[in-house]
């Protein structure tokens, strides 16, 4: 139940999907194509490259992004986000394994075999993790979906494993 994140990039990094489910990155699927998530999304990124630039410029590495850390959660809450479908945008985790410069193209390993998509398209894309708050057992651990949701009805389904070329 665990993607790497390997290939061209500095630092190898594992995901374990089946922790997001608390994370306060996520996103509900119904909403992930939305205008209004857009719009979130292109402000989100330019306080992630701020925050990037803080953390590089004071050596904070040891301590998470105050607005990155995820905030409490009531059993109201908690209840309620075990019976929603939730997808995760992947940019965050290229962010941290840090794409080397030349990287252009991705290969994702699936169950079915192997897909080869742009770079670019991948840092565009959401990692639908749990439905109906449960992992994805099935065709999982991750299905990718596109931000733009032209491929809403045909996810790339089963990912295993994220090669950066």
């Amino acid at each position: 139940m665990i993607v790497q994140i390997t290939g061209n990039v500095s630092y190898t990094i594992t995901l374990d999907p089946t922790v997001w489910i608390f994370d306060d990155r996520k996103i509900l699927l119904e909403e992930a194509f939305t205008e209004d998530i857009q719009k979130k999304d292109k402000k989100d990124e330019l306080a992630d490259a701020s925050d990037r630039f803080s953390q590089e410029v004071y050596q904070q590495n040891l301590k998470p992004p105050i607005n990155k850390t995820n905030k409490g959660i009531s059993r109201k809450d908690r209840e309620k986000i075990l019976e929603n479908s939730y997808v995760m945008p992947i940019t965050d985790f290229l962010s941290y394994a840090e794409v080397k410069e030349g990287a252009n193209s991705v290969t994702l390993e699936t169950a079915d075999g192997e897909n080869t998509i742009p770079l670019r398209t991948l840092a565009n894309s959401y990692l639908l993790f749990a439905i109906d708050g449960k992992p994805l057992k099935e065709k999982g651990p991750v299905q990718l979906f596109y931000k733009d949701g032209s491929n809403q009805e045909n996810p790339i389904k089963g990912i295993q494993k994220i090669i950066v070329n």
